[in-house]
């Protein structure tokens, strides 16, 4: 069987970069970023979720390179960014103040997407002086700031201490994920995706998740079993909008509204109807749209000061 880490054709295939640059976090991680679009265009930095890469947004980048300068880097361990000793919060936020220095000119501001793990990275930075000087907007996607595993609803059986501590065990799994095979693609779905995800979005998805290496998974899984990143959610105080599916099984929909209500700016909550945890993949048009608009939004605030 193939292990590729992502699909070659179609529009979930990564469109190649104009340029690659190598950002160096503050433990020497080395972060691998891609740089796609227009030099002189507004900046948007894409930010993964775990057990994913850069491939997973080449829907938004490949809409967004025109009119854009689209940044997208793979988290520590994942896609050709290598793994590194330490996995935590705080070494989500290190790596991504890291590539805004990396790849952001002095004085410039970009908005900030994160899918998942990538939005607790905006959370895990918010505090950062470093973050607030940079970041000019933020979208939160498919993610949460606390009882991840509590809440998941992978597992069909009533909430609670044994349905917790399955769960745990489950994602926290150091067993190899194997080939992409039709059996690994319905657990994959049920598990990620909305009933309804298209054949070629549900291929597009396995091909990433089974390339991201079973010690990366483990060890990120235990940073997102313990997570609690509510106090980031006050401190983000840049113009946020929030995306969530209704048929979320990792991130259900309560955290996406847990996220509207607390946030101290937030711009917008769209619920997907039906739609699971892949939500770039499986609704690009809308999480491309809700880039847009930050973008939108954030310019004109720029014209109005």
């Amino acid at each position: 069987m193939s292990r590729l880490m992502h699909v070659t054709s179609g529009p979930y295939a990564p469109p190649a970069a104009r340029r690659e640059l190598v950002a160096v976090s503050a433990d020497g991680a080395r972060l691998h970023v891609e740089v796609h679009g227009e030099e002189d265009a507004p900046p948007v930095v894409l930010t993964h979720g775990w057990t994913c890469s850069t491939a997973f947004w080449a829907a938004q980048i490949r809409e967004l390179a025109t009119g854009h300068r689209v940044i997208a880097y793979d988290q520590r361990g994942h896609g050709r960014s290598p793994a590194a000793d330490a996995y935590s919060t705080t070494a989500l936020a290190d790596d991504l103040v890291a590539v805004l220095k990396a790849s952001l000119a002095e004085g410039e501001r970009a908005v900030v997407a994160g899918h998942s793990m990538g939005g607790m990275t905006i959370m895990a930075a918010a505090a950062r002086p470093e973050f607030t000087e940079r970041a000019a907007a933020a979208l939160l996607c498919s993610t949460g700031s606390s009882r991840l595993v509590e809440e998941a609803l992978v597992l069909p059986v009533r909430a609670g201490r044994t349905r917790t501590r399955i769960t745990r065990a489950v994602l926290g799994s150091r067993a190899p994920l194997g080939p992409v095979t039709p059996v690994a693609r319905k657990v994959l779905k049920y598990a990620t995706m909305g009933p309804g995800s298209a054949p070629d979005r549900v291929e597009a998805c396995a091909r990433i998740v089974h390339a991201c290496p079973a010690r990366v998974r483990h060890g990120w899984s235990q940073v997102l079993a313990g997570l609690d990143l509510d106090h980031g959610v006050g401190r983000l105080t840049a113009p946020t909008a929030v995306i969530g599916g209704t048929a979320d099984r990792l991130t259900p929909i309560v955290h996406a509204r847990g996220l509207a209500a607390a946030l101290p700016h937030c711009v917008g909550l769209t619920e997907l109807t039906g739609v699971g945890h892949m939500t770039p993949i499986e609704a690009p048009e809308a999480v491309t749209h809700a880039i847009r608009e930050l973008v939108r939004l954030t310019d004109m605030k720029e014209k109005a000061s």
